[in-house]
């Protein structure tokens, strides 16, 4: 006799880790902000703007930029051209495709202190739209005269980030989010990619299973380097520098033989 056991279907596969990617000087290989400034004109902010940012509220100082460039006249159109002539991260292609033939092991998300209309430009540009299910960045659309308006991501009472993002809040709630969504089931790692100061919060989360890929040479390294130094007790995760994108998916490939 057939037990009822017998009867009930494995449940579908779900993805075993879970990787996060910075946006800027990660994916790709300058700062999206920086480059859409050769739409404009004269292809370099005024004094006056560029003096104006004050430390810890740069969303806000976008903002002021974005209102400039649709007063010199940028269109929609100049400012998707920039984006879309930003060159990718040497080997960050190529860790896209391991990444897309092993859908069924990675799951990937963005957190990025950019904005939604330059992110999704340039991954739509770069044909690697469809391997992220979720984009974490400032919301960013154009309204009816054309000008692109910028808004904070959310407000946190994180006193180590900018005003607008802390990294580590999103995190958490994602990862937590995605464990009761997979019926109590948790990544088994984390793998956490960037570049810059902001991506410090992020990683402190991760646990001891994890690793944090922190661009050689650029901020996020320096700081994890100075921490490491100095406290390292408060940082669990593993840590693997990296010039390319090939550095990740030997790394990655590694993982995946340990199965």
């Amino acid at each position: 006799m057939t037990t009822p056991s017998n009867l009930t279907q494995a449940a579908p596969q779900q993805e075993r880790f879970l990787v996060l990617f910075d946006f800027d000087e990660t994916i790709i290989d300058e700062s999206s902000d920086d480059a859409v400034l050769r739409a404009l004109p004269g292809q370099r902010l005024p004094d006056w703007l560029r003096n104006s940012y004050r430390e810890g509220h740069y969303n806000e100082h976008m903002q002021k930029v974005l209102v400039y460039m649709a007063e010199q006249g940028v269109s929609k159109d100049s400012i998707q051209s920039a984006v879309e002539n930003i060159l990718p991260t040497p080997g960050l292609l190529r860790l896209f495709q391991y990444l897309q033939s092993h859908q069924q092991d990675f799951e990937l998300a963005v957190v990025s202190d950019a904005n939604m209309f330059f992110i999704e430009t340039w991954l739509e540009r770069a044909g690697v739209r469809q391997l992220f299910r979720k984009i974490f960045t400032n919301p960013a659309s154009f309204d009816a005269t054309g000008r692109l308006e910028l808004l904070p991501f959310h407000s946190h009472s994180c006193s180590r980030c900018p005003d607008n993002m802390c990294k580590q809040v999103i995190l958490q709630e994602y990862l937590a989010g995605r464990e009761k969504e997979r019926g109590g089931t948790p990544f088994q790692r984390v793998f956490y990619i960037g570049d810059g100061a902001n991506d410090i919060c992020p990683s402190l989360a991760l646990g001891p299973r994890d690793t944090a890929f922190p661009r050689r040479d650029f901020p996020m390294h320096r700081l994890l380097l100075e921490m490491q130094q100095s406290q390292a007790a408060k940082f669990k995760a593993n840590i693997i520098p990296w010039v390319s994108g090939e550095d990740i998916v030997d790394c990655l490939k590694k993982i995946m033989e340990e199965r």
